[in-house]
């Protein structure tokens, strides 16, 4: 029998959809053949989350992860215990619930720095919450960098067979188009084609997307391919990297999804996000590579205005959690 991946879930923000996913989550059987799994969060928000999901499972408060049953009907929970029921409340910012949200990540982390568990899925949280509370990050990525003093994570999109990498993300399109120089390309090259090999993809084959229409068409509408784009993938060509482009943006995502490349570099947020998106919105996970371990994430946020009311879908932490257990024990190796 093939040893099956550890994966912690830090339960999220309280008062998003993070308790409710993550429980809908024990349901699925492919989920539960796919990792074995280990919440991070506080007992009285998940009991509550179970009420309101009407899922019948036990919960098994352990103090170690040496301690976890992983048994079918029984979620495995480190009780953080840090949630005041008496003022918790479904779908508001809340101090309380932006501090819970980080110590359950940082407790996860640790897990990982200590190799009790392989991966993290990881759940919503709010900057909102975390800006009350006083946590000094806005985000996943930023808290993952500086808990495991990692130097800018690489972030990795995978639906179905799509996988995409990003050479900008949180970047006006003026900036981010500034960022686009032939050093960046040659890098990112670099970086992606060692993030697949990690991921146990043998020989990945890249693309690079195009920044203007047709890929600038020789500069016709645009010179950013002619002067950077095109160059930095050259260079990468020369070191014996296995990449084409720039491939125009409106064909290069579905050749990918289709089998002609391992992966695309997507050169800002939304062109590689709405590709993704659009193949199908609630299997978009993200992955983070650059870390000492794998670390998956649903890619949408807390959704306040449902939270609590057993509207949301647990899908895409299903997918999440499936794809750490895909890859996490060849991410260790």
């Amino acid at each position: 029998m093939n040893k099956k991946a550890i994966i912690a879930v830090p339960m999220g923000d309280p008062a998003g959809i993070g308790p409710e996913i993550t429980v809908k989550s024990f349901l699925n059987k492919e989920v539960l053949n796919s990792a074995n799994i280990v919440v991070v969060g506080d007992k009285d928000v998940i009991e509550r989350a179970l009420e309101i999901t009407a899922t019948d499972l036990n919960v098994n408060v352990i103090e170690s992860v040496k301690d976890a049953k992983f048994a079918t009907d029984t979620i495995d929970l480190i009780d953080m215990n840090n949630v005041d029921m008496d003022t918790f409340k479904f779908g508001e910012i809340q101090a309380q619930c932006g501090q819970a949200a980080f110590d359950y990540i940082e407790k996860a982390i640790d897990l990982a720095m200590k190799n009790e568990v392989d991966a993290l899925a990881t759940t919503p949280i709010n900057k909102e919450s975390l800006h009350a509370a006083k946590v000094p990050f806005i985000g996943h990525t930023e808290m993952l960098e500086e808990l495991t003093n990692s130097h800018d994570p690489l972030t990795m999109f995978q639906v179905l067979d799509l996988r995409i990498f990003f050479l900008t993300r949180h970047l006006s399109l003026k900036d981010a188009i500034d960022q686009m120089t032939k050093e960046r390309v040659r890098d990112y090259v670099e970086r992606s084609h060692d993030a697949l090999i990690k991921l146990g993809v043998e020989n990945p084959k890249l693309a690079v997307a195009g920044l203007n229409p047709h890929s600038g068409e020789n500069g016709l509408f645009g010179m950013e391919e002619v002067e950077e784009i095109t160059p930095g993938i050259e260079w990468a060509q020369k070191d014996g990297f296995d990449v084409t482009g720039p491939v125009p943006a409106d064909s290069v995502f579905f050749q990918a999804l289709n089998g002609r490349y391992d992966a695309v570099i997507s050169l800002y947020h939304d062109q590689g996000h709405i590709a993704a998106k659009m193949t199908d919105f609630h299997k978009t996970i993200s992955i983070t590579n650059g870390l000492p371990f794998l670390r998956s994430s649903v890619d949408h946020g807390t959704a306040f205005d449902i939270a609590g009311k057993n509207i949301a879908s647990s899908e895409s932490m299903e997918e999440a959690i499936k794809l750490a257990g895909e890859y996490a024990l060849s991410f260790r190796n």
